[in-house]
């Protein structure tokens, strides 16, 4: 039959059993002799160490002096230990006489009281140890348990917080894209219902990513690509769109919506702002071992770089939550009226 020991007990007997085995090794080492009555006697004491032990065990369990500042219960432990000790010591000195295991020594041959008093002092010094030793392995558990809790607690706000940013995403976006639509109905209808079934299959990507934290950069430049395609059709020859994808970037992980957002920005505050279109080029590879992504468009950023909206702020937000300090955002102007949008990642190593 097995017998399923708990932590506890399991680190009683051991415990109790090495300090017996230590006994026995020191009194080998300085050349006492090695008797039944010495033996009888260590089992005796191992016998009333571990019943004396628990019982303190649950005392300081029941007092709940693990939970309070030690400063504040020194006094109350300290005696409990001295009163355990005087227990162990009364309880093996009458053990050892009713069963004749005194031996033959000076201080055998003391008064009980004196008897009692020396192995009081050695019994408080070993309790001391082993009340020290159980506190400190309950330090070490509860500040494990503390960090387990912190990260726990990180886990969720992290989780939480990317479930807001792209809460926010998918309105802001749809609403973005129905005013492109309207936009087609009177003037072109055919182009119109077009750009409403390019819409469907982005809303359609859209859902199936939004439990993801990261997808492969092809899955978000199929969303792009409908994206842009949509937009084309309001803008027309005023609209012009080039890629430059490494292909060994494809299956990189990167924030859904993310690059759909950046492209939206870069036809919302760039294209739309120019009276003869412009040009919005997106580019991944790699670069200096990390994965890099930029999207240019044409326009200027008038100098508001320190008051970014909502789509380039949810990039910055979702790029530290995901990847921390290894990963950047920076947005600028560059020369030849252009304006840049840079993401810097660190690379992931998938298969191919």
């Amino acid at each position: 039959m097995r017998i399923n020991l708990s932590k506890y007990w399991l680190c009683q007997i051991c415990g109790w059993g090495l300090f017996g085995l230590a006994s026995i090794f020191f009194a080998y080492t300085y050349g006492q002799e090695i008797t039944g009555k010495m033996v009888a006697r260590l089992l005796i004491g191992l016998a009333l160490g571990i019943p004396i032990t628990h019982l303190l065990r649950n005392l300081i369990i029941r007092q709940k002096w693990l939970v309070v500042p030690i400063e504040k219960i020194i006094i109350h432990l300290f005696l409990s230990i001295v009163l355990a000790s005087v227990v162990y010591s009364v309880c093996s000195i009458s053990l050892f006489e009713w069963l004749n295991l005194s031996e033959v020594n000076p201080d055998e041959k003391a008064p009980f009281i004196d008897r009692m008093v020396i192995r009081t002092f050695d019994s408080s010094i070993f309790l001391m140890v082993w009340v020290l030793i159980y506190y400190m392995y309950h330090y070490f558990q509860k500040n494990k348990k503390q960090e387990v809790d912190t990260f726990r607690l990180q886990s969720l706000v992290k989780e939480l917080e990317l479930k807001t940013i792209k809460s926010h995403i998918n309105p802001h976006f749809i609403f973005n894209s129905l005013n492109s639509i309207r936009a087609l109905v009177d003037e072109n209808p055919e182009r119109a219902r077009r750009a409403i079934t390019e819409l469907s299959n982005i809303l359609r990507s859209s859902m199936q990513t939004e439990k993801l934290e990261t997808v492969p950069l092809k899955q978000e430049l199929s969303i792009v690509r409908d994206y842009l395609a949509l937009e084309q059709m309001r803008f027309e020859e005023r609209l012009k769109v080039d890629f430059d994808i490494d292909e060994d970037t494809l299956n990189q992980p990167i924030p859904p919506m993310m690059l759909q957002t950046l492209a939206e920005n870069a036809i919302k505050h760039g294209i739309s702002k120019q009276v003869h279109g412009g040009t919005v080029s997106i580019s991944s590879d790699f670069v200096d071992g990390h994965h890099e992504i930029v999207i240019r468009n044409s326009g200027i950023l008038n100098g508001h770089t320190n008051r970014i909206g909502f789509g380039l702020q949810s990039t910055q937000d979702r790029l530290n939550l995901l990847f921390g300090e290894k990963a950047t955002f920076e947005i600028k102007d560059i020369p030849g009226n252009m304006v840049e949008a840079k993401v810097v990642m660190p690379v992931n190593n998938v298969i191919r």
